[in-house]
């Protein structure tokens, strides 16, 4: 069992990491927040809470683990994450998708310290992720790869065409973990291909499915670690909140792709515990 201790600290680093990502969208004036803020704690427990072998003091060593944001428009979660983990200064989320920064809308292989794969047109972060498994099995390295997929993301083919040949190559250090937020651009996910049933529709591809509270440390950690242990491809089905931290965003399809104006960005920094002064 996740001690408080442990607990508490990545609470603090998740908060931090909303904070982040409030920062890069609004000095940019425009960014996917709601879809960034529903992957927080699963970044967090990936890169603070020790289930992915991370370093960004050695960011290029063969043996570290690979995690791919497959919904590179939550860039700004990566990103955020990024900075709080080391790999860059905070200071470069106020560049974020401006002209001559690194920190692009979507993340860039080659560009940001500590992005593994260029992603942001949906559905390619399996096949990717999958690639670099089976490269890895080919080369016996010990590691594992995690790519986090959003759900209304699994409308895509390529997806599927992935799960399908991950177990018969026997690519067991390959965990993908869906961000199961209900919501897409500007409706719910069920409302356009049904998938209320995700965790099935992994399994019959033959995968070892999980599912978790995608927000809930203890229960992400005991999932995904027992998805990385189970000698199959694991998919780990993280129930979350789009906008989770931000009363007026959650499970609202409306902050798919806006920014607070000056009274509502007020009450999101209320909200993640930010002074503000009063007008």
């Amino acid at each position: 069992m996740m001690d408080e201790g442990r607990v508490f600290e990545l609470e603090n680093a998740a908060a931090e990491v909303r904070k982040g990502v409030l920062r890069g969208a609004v000095a940019r004036g425009a960014a996917h927040i709601a879809s960034s803020l529903s992957v927080v704690e699963i970044l967090c427990s990936l890169y603070f809470g020790g289930l992915a072998r991370v370093d960004s003091s050695d960011k290029e060593s063969v043996d570290r683990d690979r995690v791919i944001l497959s919904k590179g428009h939550g860039s700004l979660a990566l990103y955020s994450t990024l900075a709080h983990a080391g790999y860059f200064d905070k200071k470069e989320l106020d560049t974020f998708a401006r002209v001559n920064t690194f920190l692009g809308g979507e993340p860039r292989l080659g560009e940001c310290p500590g992005v593994e794969a260029s992603t942001g047109s949906l559905g390619h972060g399996v096949s990717i992720g999958a690639g670099i498994a089976l490269a890895m099995k080919a080369d016996h390295i010990p590691a594992h790869v995690f790519v986090i997929v959003g759900d209304g993301e699994c409308q895509e083919g390529s997806i599927w065409e992935a799960a399908e040949l991950a177990p018969k190559l026997g690519l067991d250090n390959l965990t993908v973990i869906v961000d199961d937020n209900g919501l897409q651009k500007s409706c719910r996910t069920d409302e356009v291909v049904g998938f209320d049933r995700l965790a099935r529709i992994w399994e019959s591809f033959g995968w070892y499915v999980i599912e978790a509270d995608g927000h809930s440390f203890a229960s992400l950690e005991r999932a995904i670690a027992e998805a990385k242990g189970a000698g199959l491809p694991g998919a780990v089905i993280a129930h979350t909140v789009k906008g989770k931290g931000i009363s007026i965003m959650e499970g609202n399809p409306a902050w798919h792709y806006r920014v607070p104006r000056r009274r509502e960005l007020d009450a999101a920094m209320r909200d993640l515990g930010v002074e503000v002064a009063p007008c």
